[in-house]
């Protein structure tokens, strides 16, 4: 085997063992799952988003971004009953979908959010234009995303050479763990969507906004502790653990 470390090319985990990298106490009980990641640039990848978190440049921002794509309005056949303990149908009746672009700051825990009907790197172009808008000018705008193919196109690549200000920093592939907005996305998910009906698109969009007004106003930023040393070394003693992993 090679060195689990300086010849590893990447990994997945499960939000559950996110925690636990994160420094946020884990589970017990919870199954994690893992996923190899063919990123030959894993190690390089997290040493850099990790130095963000843990030191942020001066006279700038760092906000993770990401999409939370197809989100339904789903209106359940019979309503939640009151007086109960989260009781409602098993069936439900779709409604239509919205597309949610979210931009978590990691100092405030502020967001910045869009919503759209399309999921293209258009849509993606216009929302890095909110986000310029949103920022105070002066300061530069450090981006954390993903690889997907919108955040790279080509008219993508043109609007960051006509916004020098901003950068952006990719995490791992199948590695969205590291990436702070999805634990905002999960907080959407299961304290506010879970436990609503929508009964059409423009329902489903007035309810996020109303949630994401709510957070705003009250903000919980997301705190990082795990440095890329102790994350790799956690990784190197996890891949000791699989027999012939091949990494």
């Amino acid at each position: 085997m090679v060195d689990p470390v300086d010849g590893y090319r990447g990994w997945f985990v499960s939000d559950h063992n996110l925690e636990d990298l994160a420094g946020v106490r884990a589970q017990a009980h919870q199954i994690e799952e893992f996923k190899l990641s063919p990123d030959p640039q894993f190690i390089d990848k997290v040493r850099d988003v990790v130095g963000l978190y843990l030191n942020p440049p001066d006279a700038a921002v760092v906000l993770c971004v990401d999409e939370k794509t197809q989100i339904q309005a789903l209106d359940r056949t019979a309503p939640v009953l009151p007086g109960v303990a989260q009781r409602r149908t098993h069936d439900y009746v779709r409604n239509g979908t919205t597309n949610l672009y979210a931009a978590l700051d990691i100092a405030s825990g502020q967001v910045i959010t869009d919503m759209t009907a399309r999921h293209r790197a258009e849509e993606f172009r216009k929302f890095l234009n909110l986000i310029d808008k949103s920022v105070p000018e002066g300061l530069d705008i450090h981006i954390v995303l993903d690889n997907v193919s919108t955040h790279k196109t080509p008219s993508i690549q043109r609007w960051l050479q006509r916004h020098p200000r901003f950068s952006f920093h990719f995490t791992p592939t199948y590695s969205s763990w590291m990436n702070l907005v999805e634990r905002w996305f999960a907080e959407l998910t299961t304290k506010w969507l879970r436990r609503g009906t929508h009964h059409s698109i423009r329902d489903l969009i007035a309810s996020i906004r109303t949630w994401v007004t709510n957070w705003n106003d009250n903000p919980k930023p997301f705190v990082w502790h795990k440095t890329a040393d102790e994350i790799l070394d956690t990784l190197a003693t996890y891949i000791d653990r699989i027999p012939d992993s091949g990494h």
